[in-house]
């Protein structure tokens, strides 16, 4: 069977722009979590956020793109060149017809709409920019990296919150079997904006704390919610013949994937994401004593941080495997969360090193789970299993492990 590789990683997070920057900081434990800057929120309950500093997108981007996308979209469109980049895809490097395109959306470009619909009530209908009919979209950012490109093979967008990076990346890894040399996938949004931020708010379960280093406490006796965060990562996922065939690096293999639902509690359903993981193991063909690392969803909800404990130890075992949620300083990014989860498992792969879960002082006992906090942690590279879950019942589990 075909296997699908990732070759060149782009990530814009809010404590890194390129992955090599993200990495660095991550492993020396700096957070990009800080009080909202893009906007006013002081009259709103929550106002932390993950914001991208730095991001200019005159630096990185044709001008005739700028006014015609949301930041999502510029952030998108910069890490897709980044990643392109790490991967040394040249133009001409592949038949435009055999790279396809398969990302991830969960706000849409929120800003950008927020804008226009205030000039439609505030100044009329003729103020309102004929881009409006695509930049909110949320699959606009597969539509304008094949665009910019010229990838003209399969295009498509998941639409799981969380879940939905991992979904998009098992959609590359299917195109590449089916005969694809080249997908970019992945997943970026960017919703900090009053109407995003209202949007976020109704899930109830955004941290009040205005303490960056006490608001985002997944597994922790004090945890209080989550922060939201902008940002995301792109990856490169090529045929494995055809990258060695071009003398290409592979990060590593994607080689397990699962996704289930949970069912609504008052029908008698279960939460499912045991499932996604033991089918994720199943696909990849190993067994849990096999995964060296877990990249947890963590959510920071009590409730749902029990969910994901009892999974890990439902699998694994008590304490079998390191767990860690290095999201602690980027904030929960949407459909961005879990492409970074995987650029993060993929350095750790590398490099030999699982990143830390910063801020955690006091893990629940009652989760029994090993969670590596405070300090990165050396470890013999094995697979690494990357879980997340998306509002409303999405569950996914993606395994990776060293190419060839």
């Amino acid at each position: 069977m075909t296997t699908a590789v990732v070759t060149g990683l782009g990530v814009a997070a809010p404590n890194g722009l390129g992955h090599e920057r993200f990495w660095s900081a991550t492993l020396r434990g700096e957070s990009g979590i800080g009080p909202v800057r893009r906007f006013d929120a002081s009259r709103y309950p929550s106002r932390l956020a993950g914001e991208v500093p730095g991001f200019d997108p005159d630096e990185h981007l044709p001008k005739r793109l700028i006014p015609q996308t949301d930041r999502m979209t510029q952030l998108a469109l910069a890490a897709a060149d980044w990643a392109l980049t790490d991967a040394g895809v040249q133009p001409g490097t592949c038949d435009t017809e055999q790279m396809g395109v398969s990302t991830a959306g969960a706000s849409g470009g929120l800003e950008f709409g927020q804008r226009e619909l205030d000039n439609l009530w505030g100044k009329g209908p003729q103020h309102v920019s004929v881009y409006m009919s695509f930049a909110w979209f949320y699959a606009v950012n597969s539509g304008q990296i094949s665009i910019r490109h010229a990838m003209r093979g399969p295009a498509g967008v998941f639409v799981g919150d969380q879940a939905g990076g991992l979904d998009a990346v098992a959609q590359a890894r299917r195109n590449i079997r089916k005969g694809l040399r080249l997908v970019m996938s992945g997943g970026v949004d960017s919703s900090l904006c009053p109407y995003g931020w209202v949007s976020r708010m109704s899930g109830t379960q955004l941290s009040t704390r205005d303490d960056p280093n006490r608001a985002y406490l997944p597994f922790d006796v004090d945890a209080h919610g989550h922060v939201p965060g902008e940002g995301g990562a792109i990856l490169v996922v090529e045929d494995a013949d055809s990258a060695r065939s071009r003398g290409a690096r592979a990060y590593g293999e994607i080689a397990g994937y699962g996704a289930s639902f949970d069912a609504a509690p008052r029908h008698g359903g279960q939460p499912g994401l045991r499932r996604a993981a033991e089918v994720a193991l199943a696909d990849a063909g190993l067994e849990p004593a096999d995964i060296g690392v877990v990249f947890a969803d963590g959510s920071g909800s009590t409730e749902q941080d029990g969910v994901e404990a009892a999974t890990i130890t439902a699998v694994f075992g008590a304490g079998a495997v390191p767990v860690t949620v290095p999201k602690t300083m980027t904030g929960r990014m949407n459909s961005g969360g879990a492409p970074v989860d995987l650029a993060c498992a993929l350095l750790a792969l590398r490099d030999g090193v699982i990143p830390p879960t910063i801020n955690v002082r006091t893990v629940d006992p009652a989760y029994e789970i090993d969670l590596v906090t405070g300090a990165p942690r050396r470890w013999k590279p094995k697979a690494a299993l990357v879980l997340a879950r998306g509002t409303g019942g999405f569950n996914s589990a993606m395994v990776l492990r060293a190419a060839g």
